[in-house]
């Protein structure tokens, strides 16, 4: 007569059917995930343990159903469907705690790193960002066939992992966008970013036109876009430009050995496509002056030594390629675009220029006044006064969650959370980040400092590198850049 096996019985029976190579497996995997269990230090995460013992030993759990399929169409698809689970878990674990792939989309990294760089990540170095968002459609970051590609809810607290070392000075660092936070989505992808438009058109205009601006969204921390800069000024330190030298706590720094500059030069004859190949010019850098031209005769003061005839341009340079062409017996004049900007374009570029609502009249070339701008470090008190505010609302308000915070017009005093303060002490460290192409750079001169709560990671190598404007039989792909290292200088 049959008897009804009981669940202790099948369970016994179970564990001693399954095969060694099994049990080898699932020892693996299990250390792997207590491992990992311990880097995240929520030992809650352990239960999922019994999960995987389901998984690799008991099969209680009817996973691999469709292996015991009499449809072979069934059993095919399923094996697809089954590798493709695998691997977009795989790949989730590894985007998130590992290290990640991306795209250089702009030249103010030049010539570090190129426009149409792929470089590989890694996110261990200052310890991986626990996902805010961690609910997403994988592979994309923000965005899917034109809907969010993530839910905001469940919505985790910022929290990092132990890594190897902090950010340091000098340190390529991919982050995200802090003045990403609301977003205009026809422009999200441009450098017209929110802060921007309201300036220009107001929150009103922007708001009722959705043809032209689209709809106005806010972005969780790690689904605003991803930037990559140098990371040129540290939690506590002053930091200042002056003469296009930064200056850290009053000592001057070298540029780093790639750091251009945009230049207005002749030359005594016209660039050639060769030539711009060989100083290596993007075509969209550079500007023209053709000899004989109104434009060309507007410059000429700027240019002594030269003739209104002779070719002019306005390109970033580097002090290499400078040298080039003074060896080529080619530069005839030369000057910074900076210096004669003001004369030459007209342009205020204080009005541009963080903190907004400063009355302090700092360039891209000379930044922070004569005292320098305090970096603010997690734990540091400061003083609220009016000036203070100018420079430190942003953080108070959008980075670290007051945003009942304030400046009372009548009585010059702060309110955070509706009580008077005459004092704050910061919850997060802070950065600044400047690209080397200094003057063809959106950076933290314009929208001010980096919270670590939006520190991504740090460029290893380029895996590979394309140049947008040459062909596939023209120099289109960067063979010489292949796996190379990210960040030369350091």
């Amino acid at each position: 007569m049959d008897t009804k096996e009981t669940f202790t019985e099948g369970l016994r029976r179970r564990i001693a059917e399954t095969k060694t190579t099994r049990w080898i497996r699932f020892g693996i995997v299990s250390l792997i995930f207590l491992l990992w269990v311990a880097w995240m230090g929520n030992w809650w995460l352990a239960i999922f343990e019994i999960l995987l013992f389901d998984i690799y030993i008991t099969g209680y759990i009817p996973f691999t159903w469709w292996k015991k399929s009499k449809s072979k169409a069934v059993r095919s698809v399923m094996s697809w469907v089954d590798a493709i689970v695998y691997a977009l878990i795989l790949v989730y674990f590894v985007f998130a705690f590992v290290g990640q792939n991306y795209q250089i989309p702009s030249s103010s990294l030049e010539k570090t790193l190129l426009t149409g760089d792929y470089l590989w990540v890694n996110k261990f170095v200052y310890g991986p960002r626990v996902p805010i968002t961690p609910v997403h459609f994988p592979l994309v970051h923000n965005s899917f066939l034109g809907h969010k590609s993530y839910l905001d809810n469940p919505s985790l607290k910022y929290r990092r992992l132990k890594g190897l070392r902090n950010v340091e000075e000098g340190d390529i660092v991919v982050f995200n966008f802090p003045a990403g936070d609301t977003v205009t989505t026809r422009f999200e992808e441009t450098a017209n970013y929110y802060d921007l438009l309201v300036k220009e058109y107001g929150r009103d205009a922007i708001k009722n036109n959705k043809a032209m601006f689209g709809d106005v969204v806010y972005r969780p921390v790690d689904r605003r876009q991803n930037f990559v800069k140098r990371a040129v000024g540290l939690p506590g330190q002053l930091f200042k430009i002056s003469g296009d030298t930064i200056y850290i706590d009053g000592v001057a720094r070298e540029f780093p050995k790639n750091a251009q500059f945009n230049y207005i030069f002749a030359l005594s004859s016209p660039l050639t496509d060769d030539d711009l190949k060989d100083l290596d010019i993007s075509l969209s850098d550079i500007t023209a002056f053709a000899a004989n031209t109104p434009s060309r005769a507007n410059i000429q003061s700027f240019l002594p030594g030269s003739s209104v005839t002779d070719p002019a341009y306005l390109a970033p340079l580097t002090q290499g390629m400078i040298e080039k062409l003074k060896e080529q017996n080619r530069l005839k004049s030369c000057v910074k675009f900076n210096e004669v900007a003001p004369y030459f374009s007209g342009t205020d570029m204080s009005s541009m220029m963080f903190p907004y609502g400063s009355d302090a009249d700092w360039t891209l070339s000379n930044y922070g006044g004569a005292n320098g701008l305090l970096i603010p470090a997690k734990g540091m008190t400061i003083e609220l006064t009016p000036d203070a505010w100018v420079r430190y609302n942003r953080c108070i308000r959008n980075y670290e969650g007051h945003s009942d915070a304030y400046l009372d017009p009548v009585t010059s005093r702060v309110i955070i959370d509706g009580a008077p303060a005459d004092t704050y002490t910061f919850e997060m460290d802070y950065y600044w980040m400047m690209g080397d192409n200094r003057d063809n750079s959106q950076d933290s001169r314009f929208w001010g400092f980096v919270p670590e709560d939006h520190i991504v990671g740090t460029p290893m190598i380029v895996l590979a590198s394309f140049d947008r404007e040459r062909t596939l039989f023209d120099g289109k792909i960067r063979f010489d850049r292949i796996l190379r290292v990210a960040n030369p200088d350091k």
